[in-house]
This record gives structure tokens, C-alpha cells and sequence, in this order.
């Protein structure tokens, strides 16, 4: 994976525990997305990365945002970008939060039911709203099947709902899971918004946006078993493009695109300079001896997402030859601070002590959303940014 120079020279130099962002890198993802679907609109997921440095970047360079709260919305008006640029992504909201994102000056609102549908009408009203559809999540990391969306035949009561509730229908939206691996989930997803256009249409419903979400992928993590990620990204973004031509040729007018990529943008372009707490090993009662790696960071301060990958581990100052398989953990008493249980597999290198240091790589996404507050006592860790101009 390309990792730029600035960004392991900022790491060499850093000497305490800290997340590093690359806002040039970050830049020149956004760039090569835009390049890849120049029709589309980007809302950036702020949740993958809830910092201001990235979040002016991204809107002085004209994306908007995908907010879900208020206190969100707030952060996303402070970079400046128009009100329209912004929307309330988060289909579950509560009737303050819905009347305050309204007091803000926000206008489009997601949706996946009947009864947020009124509860928008109510604190919002005039408000326009896109519904979500439900997708199966096969083929991401993470599937987000459960919690979101609906089945296409609610999505037209849902919109019927909207328009008699003097509210405008005016969009449809899917997400096909995070960190999506397969270009099938796009299309499988592109499908079914074709089918659910004509069937609006003769309901009288047109909707002039569509929202494909997020779940592109980044590229610089493991698999749970070490494996280097592949998702074919050329597959998927061809896809994308046809779909889009397929959905406009089927609707019969010109539709508006939009996409709220998140961990694609940053998860490469961020890193962690940590220490080693200490490299051990330990016999299991079944006889096994495994080797244990210490971090000072964990899954509650920067690697949250160790549960469903890995990352990638770098020792400067330790050639990669004569390393030992391990388990790898973070430095609190929670049994799941740790990645890699069954396997133990993670090359380390033998020769580490406690304080030396170790860079962890492609772990933008996420990193401070997530992180605690200091659970366990063990504080958040801070974050520089380098590189960018305006």
C-alpha cells in the first residue's frame, strides 16, 4: 500500500504515543475518488474521523458531510460549508434531536420507517428525506444488516408517508456494509434501487437523489488470519459507474448522486506511533506456549476494530528476519484488548524490549472516534496533523 514519506518521517520523529494523520494523503484519496465517480457528490462519514483539521480540508476542498447528531451537524457547520452540503444520515433520532438539527438550518434527513417519517414532520417540517433500503451485507467486514434500513415495499409506504405528511420524498439510499470487499454487493444493491424508482414512479413519487453511501474500502490493513485485503476497487467503482447510467436511463430524467465514504479516505493516510509494554510468554494449561505482545494502545485507544482485522505492525530499529509468532494486546485488564486469540500468529520481532517503539499503520479510520475517555486509566491518545495547505 502507498504510505507517503512525510508520513514515516513524522513517525520517526515522534517520541511519545500519538495518532498521526496525513492530510496531503488524504487530499489525494479524495482526489482519486472524485476522479473515479467525478458525478458523484461526497458526504463524508464523520464518524470515521471526527477531526477538524480533516474535516476543513475535506470542505474546503467541496465535500459535505454525513452527520448523525446534533453535536455532529455542529462540528460539520464550523468548517463552513453551505447548510445543503449537510445532512442528518442516522435514521434513528429522537424528536429533540430531530427539532434541534431543524433549529441548525438542516433540511435533508434520513429515514427508514413510518413513525420517524411523522416524527420528522412534526419538528422538521417541509423537510425533505431520503429512505434507506435495507441490503444483506454480504461480502463487508462489517454488515450493518440489522439496525438500518427497510425492505423496498416499506420504502414506498415510508415515502408515501413523507409526501402526505407534507414533507418532500426526494431521495432513496443504501449502504452495503463497511469495508465491503466484493463489487457484487454494488450491484446487487443498484438493483434493487432500480426496481423500487419504477415502482415509485407509478405511485407518483420521483426521486431526484440517490445516496450509495459508504463501505468503499481501504487498502493497507490485514485480514483476520494476516492476510492482505484485495477488494477489487477498479470492479467496484465500474460498477458504480454503470449503475448510476442504468438508474438515470430507467428513472428517465437526471438524478443527483451523492456517496458518504468515510474509512476509504483516511484509514490509510492515519498511523499510531505506540510502545512495546512488554513481549511474553505464557503456557496454557493444554501444554500450548504462546508469545504475547504488550502494546501501549489497544482497542480502547486507537485499534477498536482489532476485532474484525488486523493491522499492519511496524519496529523500527529490528530487521524483519528472526521474529517469533504472537498475540498482540492492548495494555488494559479487558480480555477483548486483544486480536488474534486462536492463532497467535503475528510475526514480532524476538528482540523487542519494553519501550521500544512500534508504528501501527492504516489505522486512520476510527482511531479517535471511538477512543474512551481513559478506560482502565489509560488516557486517550492525541493527534497531530502534517502536511495540507489551503
Amino acid at each position: 500500500m502507498p504510505e507517503s514519506a512525510a508520513l514515516r518521517a513524522a513517525l520517526a520523529a515522534t517520541t511519545d504515543d500519538r495518532i498521526l494523520f496525513d492530510l496531503d494523503g488524504i487530499e489525494a484519496q479524495y482526489a482519486s475518488l472524485l476522479a473515479e465517480l467525478p458525478r458523484v457528490a461526497v458526504r463524508f462519514a464523520m464518524k470515521a474521523c471526527p477531526v477538524g483539521e480533516v474535516l476543513d480540508l475535506l470542505a474546503r476542498r467541496g465535500a459535505g458531510f454525513d452527520a448523525a447528531s446534533p453535536r455532529e451537524i455542529e462540528q460539520a457547520i464550523a468548517t463552513g460549508v453551505p447548510l445543503e452540503r449537510i445532512h442528518y444520515g442516522n435514521t434513528i433520532k429522537s424528536d429533540e434531536n430531530i427539532a434541534e438539527a431543524h433549529r441548525m438550518g438542516i433540511r435533508d434527513f434520513a429515514t427508514d420507517s413510518v413513525e420517524d417519517v411523522l416524527a420528522i414532520a412534526r419538528h422538521a417540517p417541509g423537510s425533505r428525506v431520503f429512505c434507506r433500503l435495507a441490503t444483506s451485507g454480504e461480502g463487508a467486514l462489517w454488515g450493518l444488516s440489522q439496525k438500518f434500513g427497510c425492505s423496498a415495499g416499506e420504502a414506498v409506504r415510508v415515502l408515501e408517508a413523507a409526501r402526505d405528511a407534507g414533507l418532500v420524498p426526494s431521495g432513496l439510499s443504501v449502504h452495503v456494509g463497511s469495508q465491503q470487499m466484493t463489487s457484487q454487493a454494488w450491484r446487487s444493491a443498484l438493483d434493487d434501487l432500480e426496481d423500487l424508482l419504477v415502482v415509485l414512479d407509478g405511485r407518483g413519487i420521483r426521486p431526484d437523489r440517490i445516496n450509495l453511501g459508504g463501505g468503499l474500502p481501504a487498502l493497507g490493513c490485514l485480514d483476520k488470519r494476516g492476510r492482505p485485503l484485495d477488494p477489487p476497487l477498479d470492479k467496484m467503482f465500474a460498477v458504480l459507474r454503470e449503475g448510476m447510467e442504468r438508474l438515470e436511463a430507467r428513472a428517465g430524467r437526471a438524478l443527483e448522486f451523492l456517496m458518504e465514504p468515510g474509512r476509504h479516505l483516511v484509514a490509510d493516510h492515519g498511523a499510531i506511533r505506540a510502545r512495546v509494554s512488554r513481549l511474553t510468554s505464557r503456557r496454557r494449561p493444554d501444554g500450548d506456549v504462546r508469545h504475547w505482545l504488550y502494546l501501549t494502545c489497544g482497542k480502547f485507544n486507537g485499534l477498536y476494530e482489532m476485532d474484525e482485522l488486523q493491522y499492519r505492525l511496524e519496529f523500527p530499529g529490528h530487521p524483519a528476519a528472526d521474529t517469533v509468532p504472537a498475540v498482540i494486546a492492548g495494555p488494559t485488564c479487558d480480555s477483548d484488548d486483544a486480536y488474534d486469540h486462536e492463532l497467535g500468529r503475528v510475526p514480532v520481532p524476538a528482540a523487542v524490549v519494553s519501550g521500544d517503539p512500534v508504528w501501527v499503520r492504516s489505522c486512520g479510520a476510527y482511531a479517535v472516534g471511538y477512543t474512551t475517555q481513559g478506560f482502565n486509566g489509560f488516557d486517550p491518545l492525541p493527534y497531530t496533523c502534517i502536511g495540507g495547505s489551503r
